[in-house]
């Protein structure tokens, strides 16, 4: 019988143990008189498995549910040393707190030990001492826990695996990659490690002799959302278990691997892991990750449905010592970016030289806050063309920073960080005037012509951090421009989690006369039931679903038929859609067979400056 308060130990005696103590005396069973000849029936027959032992810790009397538990009669339990019943010597602790007991020192004492049936079964038990009342003997309890620890362990590989591909999930992931880091750089103190707060899932893989070094192969799916918006995500979860399948095969044929394979998991949407616990070096990681590349490419087959796929992978290899768990996952993160910026479908290994290119985003984050004031920045527009009569009707206003060192830089290069320091407020404020203004001074210089609307897009933070209605009718006072000439686009994450301040800032805009817009609709899972509740005015279709329009000649029935039913749900709403990322007459020709309302894209126009857009008011209509 072995165990410990928590769980399996080794099952020798410790040598801290003292000696039991001679019986001095012999103790009667139980009193005679009737009323505790009563005590004594209801004590043989309880279920929960007792005995009662005195103060030098032998048993004095056991009941029958005690001797069926561990398979003997309960008269031949008498007399023998309680703790060796259920091996309360295993360690040094659980020794202490159970002598404290008998000595009166401590009133109650509970810990779990693991048993073995002599029939070869293996139980938990939770075994309980207390002092009984009125008397220097101690009662000592045994339950079986067995169905418990048996739960508990099936709600942790629940609450640690993901119910789609059935691989360890983000949780268990960081689990084990904490532990294989701890493992593999102190070896030499893995008995330590074994009695830490890791689990034994964590541990039980590894051994002596590793290489001291952890090999991580991070990769996301090239073109899993297209999927998912074309054919359901009932569909996608297929791919992923199908994918999750080919992952733990290649992991499992790693020619490589020293014992038990790698450990596969998924963390999260399409993103999955393989943890290479003792990496021989990049060559063995190589050779996996193009393994896994040309897994992946091969078609899949689901649901009578033939798709293929590929991957965009980062790998990384370094020493366990001196590596943390958030360390060696940003160098990965950082090396998936750097395969999908090469092109995608492909693997590419940790470069240290590369990454230092990463000090650029830092560089940009400290100059950014001061460039607002220097007057760093402009604006050009992009046309938001009517699809009935090819009209513009509006311009989506479009940031640049026009950077001293590095350039003109497009939006992606530092909203994100303007959004993570808070410097989003300032520089949203100011992109806010100044394409009000310009909408103005259109109106002005084109009096005949019908006003075109302005659209600028509005960071989450701007309406968290500042007073985003206080600010917006602010410049249209200051402007003259009329609110209903004003948009402001949110991203669908945005508008559709909105609660509490965001919301009432987007019904107070709303009351104004200011149109929101809903930007890059049908990215996220969309919660439609919002559009009934939400303030909302246009939808902005994500170009996603234009792509997959092309022509005629190679039209996907799925594409226009999820973008038709966006439409006409929209319109019986009183919203308005507009199409992004247009750029052939065919795909304008579908989106207007459809009833899209604008489209927006290089078929019409790049986004340009001011005075070709001026150029554009009342010229001849563009193509639709």
């Amino acid at each position: 019988m072995s165990g410990t308060p928590e769980g399996p130990v080794h099952t020798q005696l410790s040598p801290a143990r003292e000696p039991a103590p001679m019986i001095t005396e012999r103790h009667h069973a139980l009193p005679v008189d009737a009323e505790l000849h009563d005590y004594r029936a209801a004590f043989r027959a309880a279920q929960l498995a007792m005995a009662v032992v005195d103060q030098n810790g032998l048993v004095v009397a056991a009941n029958d549910a005690l001797g069926t538990l561990l398979g003997t009669e309960a008269d031949t339990l008498t007399e023998q040393a309680a703790a060796d019943l259920v091996d309360l010597a295993a360690d040094g602790r659980t020794w202490h707190a159970y002598r404290e007991v008998l000595r009166g020192r401590r009133s109650r004492f509970r810990c779990t030990r693991r048993l073995k049936h002599p029939d070869g079964r293996s139980l938990w038990a939770e075994v309980t001492v207390s002092p009984v009342a009125d008397s220097r003997r101690v009662l000592l309890s045994i339950a079986d826990i067995s169905d418990r620890r048996e739960l508990q362990a099936r709600l942790r590989h629940l609450q640690m695996h993901d119910p789609v591909t059935r691989l360890p999930n983000r949780t268990l992931f960081f689990e084990r990659l904490s532990a294989a880091l701890e493992a593999a750089s102190q070896e030499d103190e893995l008995p330590d490690i074994r009695s830490s707060h890791l689990s034994h899932e964590s541990y039980s893989s590894y051994g002596h002799g590793g290489t001291g070094r952890i090999g991580l192969i991070y990769l996301d799916l090239d073109g899993f959302k297209a999927v998912n918006d074309t054919m359901g995500h009932r569909i996608g979860d297929r791919l992923l278990a199908a994918v999750a399948a080919r992952l733990t095969e290649c992991a499992d044929n790693d020619g490589y691997t020293r014992s038990g394979g790698h450990l596969v998991a998924r963390l999260g949407g399409d993103e999955f892991a393989i943890l290479v616990e003792d990496s021989t070096g990049t060559e063995q990681l190589a050779d996996l990750a193009q393994s896994v590349l040309c897994a992946l490419q091969q078609p899949f087959d689901l649901a009578g449905q033939r798709l293929s796929v590929s991957a965009s992978i980062g790998v990384v290899e370094r020493g366990a010592r001196g590596t943390t768990a958030t360390e060696l996952m940003q160098a990965a993160d950082t090396t998936l970016y750097w395969a999908k910026a090469d092109g995608k479908a492909r693997w590419t290994l940790f470069d240290p030289e590369r990454n230092a290119h990463r000090m650029t985003r830092q560089a940009l984050s400290s100059t950014l806050r001061p460039a607002v004031e220097r007057g760093e920045f402009g604006l050009e527009y992009q046309p938001l063309v009517g699809l009935a009569d090819g009209a513009v009707h509006g311009v989506e206003a479009l940031v640049r920073w026009n950077h001293p060192q590095f350039g003109t830089l497009p939006p992606n290069r530092f909203v994100g960080i303007a959004e993570e320091d808070g410097s989003i407020v300032e520089l949203g404020r100011w992109v806010l005037r100044t394409a009000c203004t310009q909408a103005r001074q259109w109106q002005k210089d084109h009096p005949r012509e019908r006003p075109l609307f302005v659209s600028v897009n509005v960071a989450v933070r701007q309406v968290w951090d500042s007073d985003l209605v206080a600010d917006v009718a602010g410049i249209l006072a200051e402007t003259g421009l009329a609110p209903h000439l004003l948009q402001l686009e949110l991203t669908e994450s945005a508008v559709m989690g909105s609660a509490g301040r965001p919301l009432q800032a987007l019904q107070a805009l709303s009351d104004m006369g200011v149109r929101i817009a809903i930007d890059d609709f049908g990215t996220g899972y969309s919660n439609l039931a919002y559009l009934s509740r939400l303030p909302v005015s246009v939808l902005k279709l994500d170009g996603s679903f234009v792509r997959g329009f092309q022509d005629e000649a190679h039209a996907n029935p799925a594409d226009e038929l999820i973008v038709e039913a966006l439409v006409q749900l929209a319109h019986r709403l009183g919203l308005t859609v507009t199409a992004e990322c247009v750029e052939t007459s065919g795909q304008a020709t579908r989106l207007r067979r459809i009833g899209c309302d604008t489209g927006q894209g290089w078929l019409y126009s790049r986004a340009v400056a001011p005075d070709r857009i001026a150029e554009l008011i009342g010229s001849t209509p563009l193509p639709v």
